[in-house]
């Protein structure tokens, strides 16, 4: 069992902060809506954004503010240079304390928690539930493109190279799993919903097997949120430290040795990264295979597990 931190408190210095909290420091901080849907649930993000969103929030394309060099990868952590040039048109600076959302609760926020965690800027929070959690207050939110903001002096990305797995990492991992039977190498943890995990539920994207990597195991990022308050059912927050440990351990997962969290493209696999985080376990722990499943299927000599 992990030693728990507590419960986090909901102020500045915290990973995950309240909408109470937003609200009452909303003039201190810059907001981002990160919402992300999975192409097949035709979800127009940008028009639902303009539509409602929290005052002074700017959109966060994660479809938009990626790798452009990788065409069969949808969103993979952007080059340093162009995050740096996304930033100075958001009006962010490096000092900056910046409050990620989403619509779906605890999701697509997540991801881009990780990828200013990735490019050196710490002061980075997610709101608990989201933009259903703000509007369960009764607090406003505004229409239309937000004012165009600048910034006074250069963003500078300062990548931390730790947080980030790439495919041959991966691979390399495996070996240390399979020669080990899975005592050594960091624990291999899969987001995706249960049937893709074992074969059984075909992948979103046609052609592309579904199954696992060896030694994988399965924990759905559904399960590290729940709707906690029964009044507002449409909230998702996330579990509290100890519940996530439970629900980790449960699955079979050491939280005191090294994990890399993975999915199908590389977004809810943050979702777990970010609950790791918040249940107590050391980032110098913790890192996300950026291409995730996506990239790991595509590649014809990836060996892939199916449970009968």
């Amino acid at each position: 069992t992990l030693t728990v931190a507590k419960h986090p408190r909901m102020d500045s210095g915290n990973w995950l902060v309240s909408a109470p909290w937003l609200h009452d420091n909303l003039r201190g901080v810059k907001v981002l809506d990160c919402s992300w849907y999975l192409p097949f649930m035709n979800r127009n993000t940008k028009s639902e954004f303009l539509n409602a969103h929290i005052p002074g929030a700017q959109f966060f394309d994660i479809d938009g503010i990626k790798d452009l060099t990788k065409a069969d990868l949808p969103h993979m952590l952007p080059p340093p240079e162009s995050f740096g040039l996304s930033m100075d048109k958001f009006g962010i600076a490096n000092g900056d304390h910046v409050v990620v959302y989403d619509t779906a609760g605890v999701g697509p926020a997540c991801r881009v928690f990780w990828t200013f965690r990735a490019m050196g800027h710490n002061k980075v929070s997610v709101l608990n539930g989201g933009l259903p959690a703000w509007t369960a207050q009764g607090f406003k939110t505004e229409m239309g493109e937000p004012e165009p903001a600048t910034n006074k002096e250069k963003y500078m990305a300062r990548p931390v190279d730790g947080l980030v797995c790439d495919y041959t990492t991966i691979v390399k991992n495996i070996g240390e799993l399979k020669a080990s039977a899975g005592a050594n190498g960091k624990q291999i943890v899969d987001a995706r919903p249960h049937d893709r995990f074992t074969g059984k539920a075909p992948e979103f994207r046609p052609g592309l097997s579904s199954g696992h990597m060896p030694y994988a195991i399965s924990v759905p990022f559904t399960k590290v949120t729940e709707a906690a308050d029964p009044t507002h059912p449409q909230v998702a927050t996330l579990k509290t430290p100890a519940a996530i440990c439970k629900t980790f351990e449960a699955a079979g997962v050491d939280l005191n040795r090294p994990i890399v969290t993975s999915c199908g493209s590389g977004v809810t696999a943050a979702v777990l990264y970010f609950a790791l985080l918040n249940a107590g376990v050391s980032e110098q722990n913790l890192t996300l295979y950026d291409g995730s499943w996506t990239e790991y299927a595509l590649n014809p000599y990836s060996e892939i597990v199916k449970d009968e």
